[in-house]
């Protein structure tokens, strides 16, 4: 088997990366198999100078490690670009210049429930040929989005058993590009799994909801599934997802607070139901590693005090 981290160099790793990268990890660790590590650097605006820096070296904090070099999205334009061009040989996309104040009030128009608020409703569909006509006709740049068909489709998660959703009412046809021609997440994860050979998948819960978007690209572009896993989330006192915006939360942080390695990895170890001696490295918890063990609903993060 094999395994991933996916870190966005955007901002400094929190407890919730730790979380579902520990998990990960000893997941791939605990079957005899490999991990890789990919900076989903694609979104060039998003990344943070040094954080890619930062986040390789609280991964090594941690005791992580994985197998082969790093790998960055950004030196992958001609893979996401030839899988563009699979897509359109299909007729599977087509151009869109809807800006995102013409969505907002498409959802809330006569009939906008037809759709879930926030699903595409399809409005450039069969307008435009290609994004230079789509420009000349509208006067606007296009992004590609792929065709949805109506229908739900299914996928099994490791953890919470069978999912379904009709993405043509969750989502709608859903962008593969930006405006500016860049690939857009989901096509970009969906090229790097299947040529980086990624058969195991864990990641948190809230990426659930992509899953079925990237099984639908998968098998437009012919490309085998790999099985996922989405793991409870870390959640603060309010019960919202960590964000990178969580400062107090960040490794960076705790390790200036003086907290050990030991003590996020016995935290971790604990809140995921896992049992054995604490105090222990990332790698002498490989052994007691029991995904059985995980809990069904979030985990909230510890109060941090000073130490």
């Amino acid at each position: 088997m094999r395994g991933r981290l996916a870190p966005s160099p955007s901002g400094d790793l929190h407890l919730g990366h730790a979380w579902s990268f520990l998990l990960a990890w000893w997941q791939a660790r605990a079957l005899g198999g490999e991990i890789v590590l990919r900076l989903e650097d694609v979104d060039t605006e998003r990344c943070v100078p040094g954080s890619e820096a930062s986040i390789l070296d609280d991964l090594t904090w941690l005791g992580l490690d994985w197998d082969g070099p790093v790998v960055r999205q950004s030196d992958r334009a001609h893979l996401y670009q030839s899988a563009l061009e699979t897509l359109r040989a299909a007729d599977l996309l087509y151009p869109c210049v809807c800006t995102r104040k013409e969505l907002a009030n498409a959802a809330h128009a006569p009939h906008a429930d037809e759709h879930e608020q926030g699903a595409y409703p399809g409005t450039c569909r069969g307008l435009f040929t290609d994004r230079e006509q789509a420009l000349v006709a509208s006067g606007k740049p296009a992004a590609w989005r792929v065709t949805v068909p109506s229908g739900r489709l299914a996928f099994e998660d490791g953890c919470a058993g069978s999912w379904s959703e009709d993405l043509s009412h969750t989502c709608g046809d859903f962008p593969v590009t930006r405006k500016d021609g860049q690939v857009a997440y989901q096509l970009a994860v969906v090229v790097d799994d299947a040529e980086m050979g990624i058969t195991h998948v864990l990641r948190g819960s809230d990426l659930r909801s992509s899953t079925l978007r990237q099984k639908l690209l998968q098998d437009n572009l012919g490309l085998p599934h790999p099985a996922w896993f989405h793991v409870p989330l870390v959640v603060d006192a309010e019960g919202q997802r960590l964000a990178k915006r969580d400062p107090c939360l960040a490794l960076r942080a705790l390790r200036d607070k003086g907290w050990k390695a030991t003590e996020v990895i016995d935290w971790v170890a604990a809140s995921a139901g896992q049992k054995g001696t604490p105090g222990r490295s990332a790698k002498e918890w490989i052994r007691d590693f029991d995904p059985a063990e995980l809990p069904p609903g979030d985990v909230s993060a510890p109060v941090i005090q000073g130490h």
